[in-house]
C-alpha cells in the first residue's frame, strides 16, 4: 500500500512509483515523476497536492489517458520527445501534457505542430486545364457616311481551370496574371478586385480570354467584352495556350513543384491541354 510522511504529506517510496493511468500499468521512479517540480506530477509527488488515490493493488491511480501516457513518461526520462513514425494524435498529446503542465514537452509539441502544419503546406498537388474555342464573328465596318461593310473574323477564346491545393499559390498566380479588356483601366481594376474578393483560401482558379485578331476593331472587341490576358508587371500579352502554360510551368518550378504528367503528348509540354504539378 501508499505511505506518506505524516508531517509532509508527501509520499514515501522504498522503490519504484508503480502507476495505474486510465487502465495502464507504469512503474518509475520518484526522480522521474518530480523532474519538472512546477507540473502537476512534480507537485503531486512532491507532496504539493493531495496524493492520487490507490487502485486496488495499491498503485497511485491517475485518471487519464493510459496509453499517451507513455509519451509523457518517456519525455520525463529522456528529456526528448520520440515519437514513432507516423504518429497522428498530436493534438491529443498536447491535451495530456497540457493537463500535467510539463511546459517543455508543451513546447516541443508545438515545434513538431508547426513542423507538420509547413509540411502540410508544402505538399501540393497543381492541376492546370486549358481548352481553345474558335468563334466565327460578324460585324459591320462603317466605310462611309451612308456605306457599310459586312465584315467576318474568326477569334479564339481560351478558357483555363486550375486546382492548386496550397491556395498560397493561386494566389500568386492571380497577382502574376491579370485579365482585362485593352483601354480599360476601370474594367481591368474590377476584374483585379473580383480576384481579391475570390482569394482566400479559394483552391480554384478560372481564367477567360480571348487575343484580339488584326481584322476585329477594337471598338467591337470590347462590345463583345472579350479579356486579354497579360504577364504582370512585365505586360507581356499571352496570346495562346501554349504561353499560358508556360508562364504556369514557370511559376509552378520556382515554387517546387514537378511535372507529373502531360496530356496528351508527353514531349510536347507547351501543345498539351493538360499539366499536373507535384510538390514534397
Amino acid at each position: 500500500m501508499l505511505n506518506f510522511d505524516p508531517k509532509t504529506g508527501a509520499p514515501v517510496f522504498g522503490g519504484p512509483v508503480a502507476l495505474n493511468v486510465g487502465g495502464k500499468l507504469y512503474s518509475t521512479t520518484l526522480e522521474t515523476l518530480t523532474k519538472y517540480p512546477d507540473s502537476m506530477l512534480g507537485a503531486m509527488f512532491n507532496g504539493l497536492r493531495p496524493p492520487a488515490r490507490a487502485d486496488g493493488g495499491g498503485r497511485f491511480f491517475i485518471d487519464r489517458d493510459g496509453k499517451t501516457f507513455r509519451h509523457v513518461l518517456n519525455f520525463l526520462r529522456l528529456g526528448r520527445l520520440d515519437l514513432p513514425e507516423g504518429y497522428r494524435e498530436l493534438a491529443l498529446l498536447r491535451r495530456e501534457a497540457d493537463f500535467y503542465q510539463i511546459r517543455p514537452l508543451l513546447e516541443e509539441i508545438r515545434q513538431r505542430e508547426e513542423e507538420a502544419r509547413c509540411q502540410r503546406e508544402r505538399n501540393a498537388i497543381l492541376h492546370a486545364d486549358v481548352d481553345r474555342q474558335g468563334r466565327l464573328l460578324h460585324f459591320t465596318l462603317k466605310k462611309g457616311p451612308q456605306s457599310y461593310d459586312l465584315c467576318t473574323c474568326h477569334i479564339q477564346i481560351y478558357t483555363a481551370n486550375l486546382f492548386c491545393t496550397d491556395a498560397s499559390f493561386l494566389r500568386l498566380l492571380r497577382a502574376r496574371l491579370a485579365c482585362g479588356t485593352p483601354g480599360s483601366e476601370e474594367e481591368e481594376e474590377e476584374d483585379a478586385d473580383d480576384q481579391e474578393e475570390n482569394g482566400g483560401e479559394d483552391h480554384h482558379l478560372r481564367l477567360e480570354w480571348a487575343p484580339q485578331p488584326p481584322d476585329l476593331p477594337q471598338v467591337e472587341y470590347r462590345k463583345h467584352r472579350f479579356q486579354r490576358l497579360r504577364v504582370v508587371p512585365e505586360g507581356q500579352e499571352l496570346t495562346s495556350a501554349g504561353a499560358f502554360l508556360e508562364e504556369v510551368l514557370k511559376t509552378a518550378l520556382r515554387q517546387g513543384f514537378r511535372i507529373e504528367s502531360i496530356f496528351p503528348d508527353p514531349e510536347d509540354i507547351l501543345n498539351s491541354r493538360s499539366l499536373r504539378f507535384v510538390r514534397h
